[in-house]
């Protein structure tokens, strides 16, 4: 299975000036936005086409399309029909996409962010930084009021919300981020060390990311975990969780539970719960 992405040069030009005409000449109620495919209720930028033999998808962002599916007929002619109706571009084989480099090898599929990263290393003033070998301190534990405000909090809120995108390709530093994005309205220069030492994490092994085996198994297979009142503020437990389609890694989620969980094993039970 190949993906393919799509680029509407006059995509946006064609389309103002068709709203332009329909609202001049006529109003025309549109049923669906993409006739044959079903809108994903998990992602709306993505759209399903399938049936007994064969299944296509299409996500969109603005102006460029991935496309990918199971048959390689179904995907030229979805091609020719937009190229029948836009000037569009067809760039081939998918290999970068919103940041993520992607590898087409011979038994799997490698995605990845490294020129998204050295990016974030640049402005961040962190290139010569040294390494470490885990992306927090075992032994801390934030809290609201640690240490002294950050006099431009706008810089730690930038660092962090660059992480959390970081994380579509590095859930190793997923609760790390979780923690972090719970300061973004007083944070401190404690909060700010910490969101520091993911940086030095991320570059002791810079190229790691996800990896899609071509002959996986398709089995799905989850786990769930949950900590011991990791948040010093609220004494609320965090719940954890990773699903693997085969030997893939596609759904993983870190977030404190809604409510203060009294014995462990109660918090445990929310934790499968909100897994299941």
């Amino acid at each position: 299975m190949r993906s393919y992405t799509v680029n509407f040069l006059k995509m946006s030009t064609w389309l103002f000036l068709l709203v332009s005409w329909v609202t001049v000449v006529h109003s025309c109620k549109i049923n669906k936005s993409l006739y044959g495919y079903k809108q994903a209720h998990v992602d709306h930028s993505l759209f399903i086409k399938s049936d007994a033999s064969k299944f296509t998808t299409l996500i969109i962002y603005v102006d460029d399309i991935v496309l990918t599916g199971s048959s390689m007929h179904e995907t030229a002619h979805i091609k020719q029909i937009l190229h029948s109706h836009f000037h569009i571009k067809d760039l081939g084989l998918l290999k970068y996409f919103l940041g993520i480099e992607v590898a087409h090898l011979d038994a799997r599929i490698s995605l990845c962010q490294w020129k998204y990263y050295l990016d974030l290393l640049k402005d961040s003033g962190t290139t010569r930084s040294k390494p470490c070998s885990t992306p927090m301190d075992s032994a801390l534990r934030l809290h609201q009021y640690s240490t002294k405000p950050l006099a431009y909090p706008l810089s730690y809120r930038r660092l962090v919300g660059r992480l959390l995108y970081l994380t579509t390709t590095r859930p190793d530093i997923t609760f790390a981020t979780q923690q972090l994005s719970q300061f973004m309205g007083n944070p401190t220069q404690m909060h700010l060390r910490a969101a520091m030492r993911v940086l030095h994490y991320l570059k002791h092994n810079p190229r790691k990311g996800l990896m899609f085996s071509r002959d996986s198994p398709i089995q799905i297979l989850g786990f769930s975990d949950a900590d011991w009142a990791t948040c010093v503020d609220s004494r609320r437990f965090v719940t954890w969780y990773c699903f693997f389609l085969g030997n893939s890694l596609i759904s993983w989620k870190t977030k404190k539970q809604n409510i203060v969980s009294r014995p462990s094993s109660e918090a445990e039970y929310r934790a499968l719960a909100s897994t299941t």
